[in-house]
């Protein structure tokens, strides 16, 4: 039988401790519907992060201070707020290596993109299939840069800013519509978010504006598996290292 501590407040589902938090906060606990709260012996909710993490102004009508639905397929999604995303803005590095994309709170890290010879589809098809393997069902929030230029999936909602102010949509999903929902992105012709990870953040996939190539940061045993996957194409880095893959450039 699941323990009090670890049954959600809000749906009574089983909770589990999320694996990447921040550095200075809680020990938080998630279900598979993404809710979130505070382990044993903390007064009060968990926010996703510490507040001070990324400071927005509430006037700015571009930053969704309360969740919001939309539709589509059929059914209703939750775009995200600032909350949603306050344990990695403002916790990335400067510079050229990993971590200006990917926070510097995982096991693991490496870049990715389509080996000679692949299309973006088979690509893309390898990467979710590798994480969806290594991950326990729950939703997956996925983030579109809107670049001027790209398909947000859902260009009248609001956004939220990440690394340098860059505006995202951030809608809670999974790896059906992270594969389905555009068409077309900074990197070439496929589907994949911008930036994507799972409700308990065990892992985070992010592509810059200006890069040809995505990072991730992950556990070893999921880097591990990605690089199982020759169509995934995954090179380890060390957080130190300068990200771009040999034989890749920056635009």
């Amino acid at each position: 039988m699941t323990p009090l501590a670890a049954t959600c407040p809000t749906c009574g589902r089983p909770g589990t401790p999320i694996v990447y938090r921040d550095l200075d906060g809680p020990t938080d606990l998630a279900c598979s519907e993404g809710h979130q709260w505070r382990a044993p012996g903390q007064a009060g909710w968990a926010p996703h992060a510490s507040p001070a993490a990324v400071d927005h102004d509430p006037q700015d009508a571009t930053t969704p201070m309360e969740p919001m639905d939309v539709s589509k397929d059929g059914r209703t999604w939750r775009i995200g707020t600032a909350g949603d995303v306050a344990w990695l803005a403002g916790q990335t590095t400067q510079g050229l290596s990993v971590t200006t994309a990917i926070p510097p709170v995982f096991e693991a890290y490496g870049t990715f993109h389509p080996p000679a010879g692949a299309g973006f589809d088979a690509h893309e098809r390898a990467v979710i299939d590798e994480l969806v393997a290594c991950t326990p069902d729950q939703p997956w929030w996925l983030g579109f840069l809107d670049t001027g230029a790209h398909d947000v999936v859902f260009p009248h909602a609001p956004r939220v800013s990440l690394y340098w102010d860059w505006p995202y949509v951030l809608v809670q999903a999974g790896p059906e519509q992270a594969l389905t929902w555009r068409a077309g992105h900074m990197r070439g012709d496929g589907a994949l978010p911008d930036l994507f990870f799972p409700a308990d953040r065990s892992w985070l996939v992010s592509a810059l504006w200006d890069d040809t190539w995505t990072d991730i940061g992950a556990s070893g045993a999921v880097l591990a598996a990605l690089r199982r996957n020759p169509l995934v194409n995954v090179r380890l880095v060390g957080p130190d290292e300068d990200a771009c893959p040999p034989g890749l450039t920056r635009d």
